[in-house]
């Protein structure tokens, strides 16, 4: 069985719903949209098809604060967070206004006892109350933008909590607040540098921890813009802050530690607005192991997803999957600051021979290019360097040139050839002065050069000059600690850029009206129920996927009739709904040549399923088909994504090897093939042993129909909220296992097929 029934979606999507509304809330905040956000446009299933973009600039840089609970009282710790508010409201340049039922002031600021008798309408309410749903209910009327609630004991608790955030998210709606919480903190409100250069990190974490490792690169020269601390996420998400900062110009990266998705098309969403303006957008997404979905379900109470969807998800729509913090830090650094390449080549330049080797055969193992340098290249470089050493690429200059003014002419002379996009420099250790000079060369040319210079500097020390003032004071060069860590980060900015180049949204071709196809199947599907074989066949039929020549019987005298009209041999199957491993129960009979073999083989079948207390609808009579590639396409619904479609090795080898590849729909067909090649039997496609290649075209093919199917049929319309479908509206899910895909040229047939519907 590929996969499992899921159901309907049961991710909620009210925050989406709420900005494609658009307009003003009850409340009279204004959720304005940007003119990438059409509102209005949906695909076939009724789903968006653009990401919404809250205007959170006012968040961030508000004109006016209320803190309720505030207070200056000795060793209360709404104290210290009272100080740190007013000090950032300070640098924001906005107003604070105290809300607490038993002060007249505080911190010498006039103190209002409840929300409803702020003075002016505020930008951001700071909840520093135990429950704050009593005060998102009297924001109702005020004219209130945001409210942060700190306050934890919800989602992550278990169903009773899960329950209270549901009215924390329905009181936020009804006053037209936008919630960012509970179970937030104070990162938002930290004090970012202003004094570093070039283009920044916007930073989204679920838990405040996990982000300081990447906040601290300020202490590293690296510059930091935004933290959007998310917490349980009952309204403001991940992706709302994933779309606000991909429009931002100041923002070169976006770095992210998610723990579980509220909403995966949303996310989808955020993450095309990211691809289509070239905004790189790194994660590590916890949940790879039971363990770790189990941990993160209990700390923001959220869905993890399969992780398989969740990585294939993400590739697809150019997020950059890493698995560590320092991985986090490192590769959002490159893509922030690096410019897009001239070339995929990598030049390694070391001081020495073991150094290069190793560094270039790991870079080598990771997918990166090492062009080897032109013989006039390698003539000039060895004006500088000893001709006794290699420069080909690695480029080894034996040391001495780096202490003198042969470095920077090395130098220079890699950048400058054509076949190098990236230079890696590997100093495994400080030794001064030479280290120093070389160090300050690299910084020299990482100024006059639009190609990245990557230095790792080795030393476990970390305090030498070279390293702490010389490299990292530099906002071009990117310093690294490990090999491992400059090796990813270098293949992900090349992957990065190669993917925007050609990047193009799926959803721009997304199908907006029903296709006759959708219309004919309607009538086929069964609300609640598993299709027969038969019903299954009818259905890829509907939408042009080729079917073996077949008639359902319900007698032998049929059979031997359906026989002669289909043509020997034949194929036997006992057909009923519920039916799905025929051959575990011996109702299945291949090669029958004859009358008399088809009309004993129709007792056989229909005796064994009444032994099994099987109540068939009939039995097949299907055309033999030619051997070829077995494959499995299938459709399944996945509870962040909705319906996805699998592709992989088919017939008994499915369950045994579990050599498959997913996507979110909608994909096109460079999606499709690229799903083939990852798969570890793609060898099979190609032909092994002087079997003939297969007709991978139409099995591309096919794979898109199944995608078709999946937006028509799988999603749904759109429910009252704007989000996942309704029950009985379409396909819950689809097996079509084995798909014979025949030689080059002759097509792909389906042998079985499995529907469910909702």
């Amino acid at each position: 069985m590929l996969g499992s029934t899921h159901g309907t979606l049961t991710t909620t999507h009210r925050s989406a719903a709420r900005v494609l509304a658009c307009g003003e809330g009850p409340g009279g905040a204004v959720h304005s949209r940007t003119p990438d956000d059409p509102g209005a446009e949906r695909d076939v299933s009724g789903r968006p098809l653009r990401a919404p973009v809250p205007d959170l600039d006012r968040f961030f840089r508000p004109e006016s604060v209320a803190v309720v609970g505030a207070s200056d009282a000795d060793g209360r710790p709404n104290t210290g967070i009272t100080r740190q508010l007013l000090a950032w409201a300070e640098r924001v340049g906005a107003r604070v206004h105290p809300v607490h039922p038993g002060r007249r002031e505080v911190f010498g600021l006039r103190c209002v006892p409840d929300v409803t008798e702020l003075p002016e309408p505020v930008d951001v309410a700071v909840l520093l109350v135990a429950d704050p749903l009593p005060v998102l209910e009297q924001l109702a009327g005020t004219k209130t933008r945001f409210a942060v609630a700190f306050a934890s004991g919800f989602a992550e608790t278990g169903p009773e909590g899960a329950a209270a955030q549901e009215k924390l998210a329905e009181a936020a709606a009804r006053a037209g607040v936008r919630l960012l919480g509970p179970n937030t903190n104070l990162n938002a409100f930290e004090r970012f540098r202003d004094d570093l250069a070039g283009p920044a990190i916007a930073l989204i974490t679920q838990s405040g921890h996990q982000g300081r490792p990447v906040f601290a690169l300020q202490e590293l020269g690296v510059r930091l813009s935004h933290w959007a601390p998310t917490g349980n996420e009952a309204d403001l998400e991940t992706a709302d802050f994933l779309s606000y900062f991909a429009g931002l110009p100041e923002v070169g990266a976006v770095a992210a530690y998610v723990e579980g998705l509220k909403d995966g098309r949303a996310f989808l969403l955020a993450a095309d607005r990211a691809a289509r303006r070239g905004v790189p957008v790194v994660a590590v997404k916890v949940g790879r192991t039971e363990a770790g979905a189990r941990t993160a379900a209990s700390h923001t109470g959220k869905l993890t997803g399969a992780d398989a969807t969740v990585d294939a998800a993400m590739r697809q729509f150019g997020v950059i999957r890493v698995d560590g913090l320092d991985e986090l830090q490192d590769t959002a650094t490159l893509l922030a600051r690096a410019r897009p390449p001239r070339a995929d080549g990598v030049a390694v330049y070391a001081i020495s021979g073991g150094t290069g080797a190793h560094l270039s055969d790991m870079a080598t193992a990771a997918g990166l290019t090492l062009p080897v340098l032109s013989e006039a290249k390698q003539a000039e470089l060895h004006q500088w360097i000893p001709e006794y050493l290699s420069v080909a690429n690695p480029i080894d200059n034996g040391g001495h040139p780096v202490g003198d003014w042969r470095g920077r002419k090395i130098i220079d002379a890699i950048l400058a050839d054509p076949d190098v996009g990236v230079l890696i420099c590997p100093i495994t250790g400080p030794f001064p002065p030479m280290s120093d000079r070389l160090a300050q060369d690299l910084v020299d040319a990482a100024e006059q050069t639009d190609k990245p210079v990557c230095v790792i500097w080795g030393s476990p020390v970390g305090t030498e000059d070279a390293y702490r003032t010389t490299l990292l004071g530099s906002s071009r060069v990117v310093t690294f600690r490990t090999f491992g860590n400059c090796v990813r980060a270098v293949r992900a900015y090349l992957d990065h850029h190669r993917f925007t180049r050609t990047y193009r949204s799926p959803f721009d071709d997304a199908p907006r009206t029903p296709s006759p196809s959708h219309r004919k199947a309607q009538s086929l599907l069964r609300p609640g129920q598993q299709l027969s074989e038969h019903g299954g066949k009818q259905l890829l039929r509907a939408y042009g996927i080729r079917v073996p020549r077949e008639q359902l019987c319900t007698s032998a005298a049929g059979a031997v009739r359906a026989a002669a009209q289909v043509g020997y041999p034949v194929v036997m199957k006992a057909s009923a709904p519920h039916l799905a491993h025929k051959s575990d129960y011996g109702l299945v009979r291949l090669h029958l040549t004859s009358a008399s073999q088809v009309r004993d083989t129709y007792r056989e079948l229909t005796d064994i399923a009444r032994a099994e207390e099987i109540e068939l609808d009939g039995v097949l009579v299907c055309q033999m088909v030619d051997p070829g590639v077995e494959m499995i396409v299938g459709l399944s619904q996945d509870p962040l994504f909705g319906p996805v479609v699998t592709v992989g090795l088919g017939g008994v080898l499915v369950e045994a090897l579990r050599d498959t590849a997913v996507r979110v729909p909608p994909f096109g067909e460079e999606q499709a093939r690229a799903m083939l090649g990852e798969l570890r039997g793609a060898g099979l496609l190609e032909g092994v042993r002087g079997r003939p290649p297969a007709d991978t075209d139409a099995l591309v093919e096919v794979v898109l129909r199944v995608q078709r199917m999946a937006l028509e049929l799988g999603g749904g319309p759109a429910g009252p909220d704007g989000g996942g479908p309704r029950e009985g509206s379409g396909l819950a899910e689809l097996e079509i296992n084995p798909l014979v895909v025949l030689p080059r040229g002759q097509g792909a047939v389906a042998l079985d097929a499995l529907a469910v519907c909702r």
